[in-house]
């Protein structure tokens, strides 16, 4: 039942990047259902295995480069999902951060403590 509420709570984040971030674009609730399960998708198996690989360069940018790692994945998956477009890196960049702020505030609010 967690899981359910934080992927419904993490595609009505998605759903609302439109409105607060330009260049990204999403047609409709399910499309934001579709995105925010690949996006978890990705955020347990594929950046891992990024975060690994490029762990110098992360080390070097002091973790900043995990920054760069979501915004890409984020550019990823917007171009493969129809009804989602991302028009560029900035775009990408704030709405992984956002998805990611949201994530952290759903797992806070959902918490079993």
């Amino acid at each position: 039942m967690r899981l359910l509420a934080k992927w419904i709570l993490v595609a009505l984040a998605f759903l609302a990047l439109p409105s607060v971030i330009d260049g990204i674009s999403i047609a409709s609730f399910t499309t934001a259902l579709i995105i925010a399960f690949f996006w978890g998708l990705v955020m347990l198996t594929v950046r891992p295995i990024l975060n690994i690989i490029l762990l110098p360069v992360n080390i070097l940018t002091l973790g900043l480069f995990s920054f760069v790692i979501n915004a890409l994945l984020f550019w990823g998956i917007g171009s493969f999902i129809t009804g989602v477009h991302v028009s560029g890196f900035v775009p990408a960049l704030l709405g992984s951060l956002v998805v990611s702020v949201a994530g952290f505030i759903a797992d806070k609010l959902l918490s079993q403590d």
